[in-house]
């Protein structure tokens, strides 16, 4: 499965690198988090109009550190009239994994919210503090677009540090009001939203409005843009273009995060340039802006990060710090394209080629090992092609990462299937790191750790999801294998004589 964008888990392991959540021990042993499952998810959703759901993995270290916050917050908000209902999910369960594929959860946590008896389904995209997630909450369940009737109102929703999206009509009825409304509806997670019958109460723009406007503010580049076009299609995609920086920042400055989540779960290709911004924030901002402002309507959006916040990035790209400044492309369908050392007066004539497809695409891969003698044989992404593609063999192909508990636990059964089959020059048992190699997504779909495929001698790819027992594996090999390839057994008896 190609990949559509980056995933937003990205974003959070970014973050990670700059803030971290505080964990505190709650002394009072009442649990207001609710705990689902298959068996009783339909149920649960269906008694509310409005649900919180977290989709967590019992492993994964960003849901350790959500825990905390996301208990203080269900407690504040289960006095709340009425009751906002926050709940878990173990979306890492095998029986759970159906509900997890079903609400798109590729990263963890994944948080959503449902409303109408799960009939809505939108994105949580609010703070991971407990007062944060209380005070997003508590606007989610009310109205989506508050009446702004006095400069205090407009204040409240335009505020400065962030994007607010007002509608400015001369009377609340008619299509554009209606339009302005479903919009606010569908997108209420992601904006704040007001209306008003006086454009003067706001504090930026025209003050004399004749016909319905939209008015956008924002606390970058151009601080205000109105538009005019209540067409539904049309006023999603000027909120999408103008509510992004020409050039997104990444740094420690909390302010810049809702825009670096905003540009991770962008569906656009994106450029990330990373620097030293106390040795080359200035000499390399001009030049990038004018990259940036020329592709931004070309499908290509851009962000600066700074070393010292970007150790998270640098890591899931593969990529040293000593070969900044660094400037990366990743596509939409998951390739990359990287830069090494690059000079200002570079940027765009890279960008160009890039763009003209003569950049080739990089891929992240740990070295080729020395030696790969063991009964589970290490594969990276510089050998992929030849010891799983190209092998002629049946392979079973373990992805995993090395923090994976359920990973560890797989290990030896794995070795003792390797060892049973040792002397079946037919079969391969195998295993890959997915966090320090590029997976094959057309190929391979890989959401949660340990994901195991097999592809017989013949190219058939099958996901493994029977048994992690010795015996269980073998069976499934043995009835799911295929005669190897001439080429691939005579090659095989080589070695041997070798």
């Amino acid at each position: 499965m190609a990949i559509s964008r980056v995933p937003f888990f990205l974003a959070l392991f970014l973050l990670a690198s700059v803030a971290s959540i505080s964990a505190s021990d709650d002394s009072d042993s009442k649990e207001f988090v609710l705990t689902l499952d298959h068996s009783n998810f339909s149920e649960t959703i269906a008694k509310h109009d409005f649900v919180v759901v977290e989709f967590y993995a019992p492993w994964c270290g960003h849901c350790k550190k959500l825990a905390p916050e996301y208990e203080k917050a269900a407690s504040i908000l289960s006095s709340h009239d009425p009751p906002i209902v926050l709940a878990k999910l173990d979306a890492n369960e095998d029986s759970n994994r159906e509900l997890a594929s079903k609400y798109e959860v590729k990263g963890f946590p994944t948080l959503k919210i449902l409303r109408n008896g799960g009939k809505s389904v939108q994105d949580y995209k609010g703070p991971r503090d407990a007062e944060g997630i209380v005070e997003y909450l508590k606007k989610q369940s009310g109205p989506p677009s508050t009446e702004i009737k006095s400069v205090e109102d407009a204040t409240a929703v335009v505020g400065e540090q962030k994007v607010a999206i007002v509608g400015i009509f001369p009377e609340f009825s008619g299509e554009e009001y209606k339009n302005f409304m479903a919009l606010a509806e569908k997108l209420r997670s992601e904006y704040d939203f007001g209306h008003t019958l006086d454009a003067k109460l706001l504090p930026r723009g025209e003050l004399l409005v004749k016909k319905p406007t939209v008015r956008l503010f924002k606390p970058f580049d151009e601080l205000i843009v109105d538009f005019q076009d209540f067409d539904l299609d049309a006023l999603e995609k000027f909120l999408e273009e103008s509510s992004t920086p020409t050039v997104t920042v990444f740094s420690k400055d909390p302010a810049n995060h809702p825009y670096v989540i905003k540009f991770f779960n962008s569906r656009n290709a994106k450029a990330l340039l990373f620097l030293n911004f106390s040795v080359d924030y200035d000499v390399y901002k001009s030049k990038y802006e004018e990259v940036a402002k020329e592709y931004k309507s070309k499908g290509i959006n851009f962000l600066m990060g700074d070393l010292d916040a970007s150790q998270g990035a640098l890591q899931y790209f593969g990529v040293k710090k000593d070969q900044v400044p660094l400037i990366i492309v990743q596509t939409t369908d998951g390739k990359k394209y990287l830069e090494s050392k690059v000079k200002p007066d570079q940027i765009a004539s890279w960008i160009k080629e890039y763009n003209e497809g003569k950049v080739p695409a990089y891929r992240k891969s740990e070295p080729i090992p020395e030696s790969n003698t063991e009964p589970v044989k290490v594969v990276v992404a510089e050998t992929f092609q030849d010891m799983v593609f190209n092998s002629g063999k049946n392979v079973l192909l373990e992805f995993y990462a090395p923090w994976c508990g359920h990973c560890k636990k797989l290990a030896p059964i794995l070795d003792e299937v390797a060892v049973s089959l040792e002397n079946d020059p037919d079969v391969v048992i195998a295993k890959l790191d997915a966090t320090a190699n590029d997976v094959p997504d057309d190929s391979f779909d890989v959401k949660g750790y340990p994901t195991v495929y097999f592809r017989s001698a013949s190219g058939k790819i099958l996901r493994y999801d029977g048994s992690r027992t010795k015996e269980d594996i073998i069976e499934f090999i043995q009835k799911n294998r295929d005669q190897a390839s001439e080429e691939a057994v005579q090659q095989s008896s080589v070695k041997e004589e070798l």
